[in-house]
């Protein structure tokens, strides 16, 4: 049947609200009332870096000594799935000089720079060093008492007069992956306009006992929905050892687990716990 005027939209009827994330009803409302050109926020430019002189490329034969780069792979697709397609900058030695050029060349044509490895004890912590010293870069943070993900850096800089930032995540795979989504996506989003910045959080109920760390743990699980249960369940997807990448197969969230305590070493399961979505349920 027919529709009176304005029975839709009513006149000065404010139809989007700003940072209002663009999708398919609402470019199609925007269609409607003629709006053919809206101002959005400019994606920032990433650029994705590898470090160590272990790291050769996945389609590599390797030597003795040496890994595939899989963060790269990793993170280059994490990053595109959540809309930030990202330049692959390539891998850098544990050389100072050539750590230099690398960043020199990432902030050339990336507002963030994500470079994982280099920033752990063990690896000389060369990536800060370089930073503070070649690009007189601020260090926000350098540690953070979090599992995984514990050498987490990140500072900002100047470069070619235009303010840069870098995060510089953990050489180990999951590391990389965990700190990705808790930081660094969390801030391209806000750099983009998002009003939404974080994962959704839900509660889940574990389905078996987890052993707790001295360390606040973002557990990889793998969590369902089930008709004779209030909340959904949340499995752990097993060890969770930083190097082990099988670890996020399946894995839809990451579980916010406590530190242990001298009296609470163990969450028992059907324990409800706060869930972070990164996958569809």
């Amino acid at each position: 049947g027919k529709r009176r005027v304005g029975s839709d939209i009513e006149k000065d009827q404010r139809i989007l609200a700003q940072r209002t994330k663009l999708g398919p009803s609402d470019l199609g409302l925007l269609a409607t009332v003629g709006a053919t050109s809206v101002s959005v926020y400019k994606l920032p430019r990433v650029a994705v870096l590898s470090t160590g002189n272990e790291l050769v490329a996945p389609g590599s034969v390797l030597k003795p000594g040496q890994i595939r780069d899989s963060n790269k792979t990793t993170l280059l697709t994490l990053l595109e799935k959540n809309g930030f397609p990202a330049h692959d900058a390539g891998i850098a030695s544990d050389e100072y000089e050539d750590h230099v050029n690398k960043l020199k060349a990432a902030f050339g044509v990336a507002d963030v720079v994500v470079s994982s490895g280099g920033v752990s004890m063990g690896e000389k912590d060369l990536l800060k060093k370089v930073l503070v010293k070649e690009f007189s870069a601020t260090v926000h943070f350098g540690r953070v008492f979090m599992k995984p993900g514990k050498p987490t850096a990140f500072a900002s800089l100047n470069y070619d007069s235009r303010r840069k930032l870098i995060f510089g995540l953990p050489g180990n795979p999951v590391s990389a992956a965990v700190t990705c989504q808790l930081y660094v996506l969390p801030a391209l989003r806000k750099m983009s306009g998002h009003a939404a910045i974080y994962p959704t959080s839900i509660k889940a109920k574990l389905a078996s006992d987890i052993s707790l760390d001295p360390r606040p743990e973002y557990h990889r699980a793998v969590v369902t929905w089930s008709e004779d249960s209030e909340l959904p369940v949340a499995y752990s997807t097993g060890n969770q050892i930083s190097s082990r990448l099988l670890s996020f197969h399946g894995a839809n969230a990451l579980l916010v687990l406590p530190p242990a305590t001298a009296e609470r070493q163990t969450l028992p399961a059907g324990t409800s716990v706060t869930a972070l979505v990164t996958d569809m349920i």
